[in-house]
């Protein structure tokens, strides 16, 4: 996948999982795995990012002795995934005129 197109959608997977809860670091990795591969050398600037742009707030909690940092989508985040859904839409009649062409190629 294209390195651009990647990170936006990295972006939004993220809140994405926020969306339906509030969650830690590792858990966002475990999360995102089917998708996309994610390590947290990536993931932690991403929310860093995310933060800075007011699309997640950070606060932290105790597990097992030790604070353990949670992220929660605001209500710029949730901007962010509809204006990415609205986005997709545009995309998505780009690919499936482009899908068409190629059918129509191998039928030549």
């Amino acid at each position: 996948m294209d390195a651009q197109m990647k990170k936006g959608m990295v972006d939004v997977c993220i809140l994405a999982v926020l969306a339906r809860g509030d969650s830690y670091g590792y858990q966002l990795i475990k999360d995102i795995a089917p998708l996309i591969a994610l390590s947290e050398s990536t993931l932690y600037p991403v929310l860093r990012r995310l933060e800075s742009a007011g699309c997640l707030t950070v606060y932290s909690v105790e597990h097992n002795s030790r604070l353990r940092k949670y992220y929660a989508i605001t209500d710029e985040g949730r901007r962010k995934i509809a204006d990415f859904l609205g986005e997709w839409a545009e995309i998505k009649k780009v690919y499936d005129f482009i899908a068409e062409g190629s059918s129509h190629e191998k039928q030549e």
